[in-house]
């Protein structure tokens, strides 16, 4: 049974009131049981643990992100065009202005750490100071991301993904201007919820190698608006020999117009096959030739 979350008002007050809302930091001394009574909601939720938050920040703090969202990709930020990510962009905190900067370091404290331990369940949770695919998204009119499961292993730090938090930056944003978080079942069957990416709307949920979600129906604002939004990805101390790395896999959902990511499939396929002296000869090739 799909679960369709349309746009809400915004009428209520911040779930997250221990925010000050000038400088977008939480209280350490704030309620730190704050998030257990959503954890039995959380872990229960279908296709796999997630939660959807209304109203998740003080607004006059994602009326700022919005004010000082960058206008030009910065050389350490991203851009996607092709079949599986269409007119996306990353940028970086650490090319954003000093206060996004500071509310992105914000994210990675110790009292918003403890918010998600107690939704989620998982201790131990680590945050990314490279934030690697994390930051500011934007994708433009007629982007997409397809579906897909995220990469696993924080090579840098030599840690396992666990955790996504999305929060949402678009005002008065239905469904019917594409761009719709969506989550799928196991065995990529079915759409079980789907999620209008509306102001201040947080979406948590654990991350492994088969938690298929997406924004897969193109942007499609009628001013021509593009899709904002925040990323950020939390790991664990619980990466080990016996767990196989794998970037972004992209899944064909049924009956749709979706693209086989080859080109990735094609280098693991390799990257299994082939002698590991063979293929790091063969992947220095293909960077010299890039």
């Amino acid at each position: 049974m799909l679960m369709s979350i349309a746009l809400k008002a915004e009428t209520k007050s911040p779930y997250l009131t221990d925010m000050n809302p000038v400088t977008g930091m939480l209280d350490p001394a704030g309620d730190r049981k704050k998030g257990l009574e959503l954890r039995e909601q959380y872990q229960a939720a279908s296709p796999f643990p997630h939660i959807v938050l209304d109203d998740f920040l003080p607004p006059e703090i994602l009326d700022r992100c919005l004010a000082e969202f960058p206008s030009n990709l910065a050389t350490s930020g991203a851009s996607f065009d092709r079949d599986q990510e269409r007119y996306k962009s990353q940028f970086m905190p650490d090319d954003m202005t000093p206060w996004l900067r500071a509310l992105f370091y914000g994210f990675n404290s110790r009292p918003f750490i403890t918010l998600l331990q107690n939704i989620t369940g998982i201790s131990g949770l680590i945050p990314d100071p490279y934030f690697l695919g994390a930051g500011f998204h934007e994708i433009g009119q007629g982007g997409h991301l397809s579906v897909h499961a995220d990469f696993n292993h924080h090579k840098p730090m030599n840690l396992e993904r666990r955790i996504n938090v999305l929060i949402y930056l678009n005002r008065d944003w239905p469904l019917s201007y594409g761009g719709g978080l969506e989550l799928w079942d196991l065995d990529m069957k079915n759409c079980v919820v789907s999620a209008a990416p509306a102001f201040n709307r947080c979406v948590i949920f654990n991350t492994t190698s088969d938690s298929w979600h997406g924004n897969p129906a193109p942007v499609n604002h009628p001013a021509g608006k593009t899709r904002k939004s925040i990323a950020l990805y939390y790991y664990t101390a619980t990466w080990d020999d016996t767990k196989r790395t794998h970037t972004t896999q992209f899944k064909v959902r049924p009956e749709s117009a979706d693209k086989t990511d080859w080109k990735v499939g094609m280098k693991e396929l390799a990257a299994d096959l082939l002698p590991p002296m063979i293929y790091r000869r063969l992947r220095r090739g293909a960077r010299k030739d890039g």
